[in-house]
């Protein structure tokens, strides 16, 4: 196996993708356009799901990138040797281009000629197929024309080798993924990849998105064939170095050498310092990217905001486990944007932003801190007399209510001589849990991954929303911070220091409706950035618009944007605004109908 550093890795499967045709664009932001179905991009396909619908892409129907991903969904698990909260994604795509034989040809070059990994330890799952799709022999014929043996070809069900849809309908399909075999005993005769028993490690996928599962739940033909792949960077850094785990990697070793500096203590002495070690490195440097973003995030008690709050604050809690300062956090912060501002400088242009916002949350932690230790002494005068077990439901509140980490609790029960009731507790936040589940289940439904006419009549509508927020407020630096579309809404989030009055909000719905009754043809045009800007489209001008984007114009509006949208201004009927409220510090959200 080559050894190779983050930067190396990142170039050499650029120049592959490169050489094989593909286009490269930058990374989009953490915070996913449109996209109801999830709080951050979680893989490098989210931004592009107008593409992978029809949408013709301004780079061409072959791309490759880096993308920056978050996926929030086992924080819990983090502190182990692989999980992560951010990540960088690998990813290539054809856009109705090539399919399985080419892409399984370039990944079996990639992986065996030019990461030279052992072709005797490589293994590859295939679909074996079910009731509604069919087992992907295809597939499994370009693997054994490479030369893979069948007893290292393995057919999986669709819990391991299908992807998608994104949200409840969409494009998706059968996948084949790429594995090394460590060389450790069989678990059992039927040991495969799909075992968690550690013999085979993933080292890269391609999905062949064939399928559009439609509401009643049966599968039709896509129009357009695509192929995403996948390759984890942190992942394969781990695997081509030999490192036990992803924080022995180029990525992260600065960081716990910064954190064993300021504890004066040994990562890998002791597993509970070690994890700790994990888990500060691992929230910071997403803490990093999510508020250093384009679209930069702030602590919050809602969505992105939330999320990023609780990343925060358990950092600062393993800070304090470790008995350091919990401003080390702005110390590992900087190493972050020194580390990462070659190959995204946004991070260092938001550098400041980063230092303030985790400098802010941490007086507010001690203020939490301080008012869960007056709550504690509250509960524990009230408790009955003789009783040694401290209430899990109590503790839950203390966590619910006041954010009073669980730790501190315990801790300060088995002071005053009670033991918590961890059962209660974890019950209590279980319970808690699928609630919140079901309630995002209901609220992160549909959206453009959906692709019916409501939803591209509603993204049509934030385009009208936006110029007509710049009109009536008077003010041209207002931009664009978050967009969430699903068929019933559109919710639009822009920067803006105080809440719109009565007054403002119904002239923002006139001038939108203006716009609407004029029954304006859509239009398209692709051009440089440097004419979008001339022209005056606005929009994130990053690069990950590449050299040539694709200008809307819709009604009074200009923009760059991917798509779709409606045909006329006509066919979005009447615009109503339903809510206006603070979203987090200077940022409005707007929530809006079409009638």
């Amino acid at each position: 196996m080559k050894k190779l550093d983050s930067e190396q890795l990142r170039q050499l499967y650029l120049e592959f993708y490169h050489s094989k045709r593909h286009a490269i664009i930058d990374s989009a932001s953490l915070i996913p356009e449109n996209d109801p179905t999830v709080l951050f991009t979680t893989a490098g396909m989210h931004p592009l799901v107008p593409y992978l619908l029809g949408e013709k892409h301004p780079s061409g129907n072959r791309l490759a990138d880096v993308q920056i991903c978050v996926r929030t969904g086992d924080i819990d698990e983090v502190g182990d040797a692989s999980h992560c909260t951010f990540f960088e994604m690998l990813g290539s795509w054809s856009l109705g281009d090539y399919f399985k034989k080419e892409a399984i040809e370039w990944a079996h070059e990639l992986l065996l000629e030019k990461l030279e990994f052992d072709k005797d330890k490589f293994a590859v799952t295939v679909f074996k197929g079910d009731e509604n799709c069919p087992r992907d022999e295809e597939s499994a014929a370009c693997w054994k024309a490479l030369g893979i043996p069948e007893d290292r070809i393995f057919y999986l069900d669709k819990k391991h080798n299908w992807w998608g849809p994104a949200g409840q309908t969409g494009p998706c399909g059968p996948d084949t993924e790429m594995f090394i075999d460590t060389g450790k005993p069989k678990c059992s005769e039927d040991c495969s990849p799909a075992c968690s028993c550690g013999k085979y490690l993933e080292i890269g996928n391609n999905v062949f998105m064939q399928y559009f599962k439609n509401a009643d739940g049966s599968f039709a033909p896509l129009k357009q064939k695509n192929v995403d792949q996948g390759m984890g960077l942190e992942r394969m850094l781990c695997i081509l170095n030999g490192y036990k785990s992803v924080y022995e990697t180029d990525l992260f070793a600065f960081a716990i050498k910064k954190l064993e500096e300021l504890s004066g203590k040994k990562y890998g002495e002791t597993e509970d310092d070690t994890v700790a070690m994990r888990i500060i490195a691992d929230h910071t440097r997403t803490a990093t990217f999510l508020i250093g973003d384009i679209k930069g995030v702030s602590p919050s008690n809602v969505d992105q905001g939330y999320v990023l709050r609780r990343l925060i604050r358990r950092a600062m809690r393993y800070c304090r486990k470790l008995g350091i300062d919990d401003g080390a956090l702005v110390e590992i912060a900087k190493l972050y944007v020194e580390k990462y501002k070659g190959a995204y400088p946004y991070i260092n242009e938001n550098e400041q932003r980063v230092i303030d916002e985790l400098s802010l949350e941490k007086d507010k932690f001690a203020r939490t801190i301080e008012q869960g230790l007056k709550e504690f002494d509250k509960v524990v005068v009230h408790l009955p007399e003789g009783m040694t077990v401290f209430p899990g439901k109590t503790a839950f509140r203390l966590y619910d209510t006041y954010g009073f980490p669980i730790e501190m609790t315990e801790e300060l029960a088995k002071e005053r001589g009670y033991t918590l009731d961890r059962s209660g507790y974890d019950k209590a936040l279980g319970d808690h849990q699928a609630l919140s589940k079901a309630g995002a289940e209901q609220k992160f439904k549909g959206g453009l991954a959906d692709g019916g006419e409501l939803t591209a009549r509603l993204h049509s509508a934030t385009h009208l929303l936006n110029a007509a927020l710049k009109i009536v407020l008077n003010d041209s630096t207002i931009q664009q911070r978050g967009s969430n579309i699903t068929a019933e809404r559109l919710r639009f989030d822009f920067n803006f220091p105080r809440p719109l009055t009565a007054d403002e909000i119904s002239k923002v719905e006139a001038v939108v409706n203006e716009q609407i009754a004029l029954d304006s043809p859509v239009t398209m045009e692709e051009m440089s950035v440097d004419e979008a800007r001339k022209q005056g489209a606005i929009g994130v001008f990053a690069s990950k618009y590449g050299e040539i984007v694709k200008v809307y114009t819709i009604g009074n509006s200009k923009e760059i944007c991917g798509g779709p949208h409606a045909k006329r201004t006509g066919e979005l009927g009447k615009f109503r605004i339903v809510k206006e409220q603070s979203s987090s510090a200077g940022i409005r959200r707007i929530k809006a109908v079409l009638e």
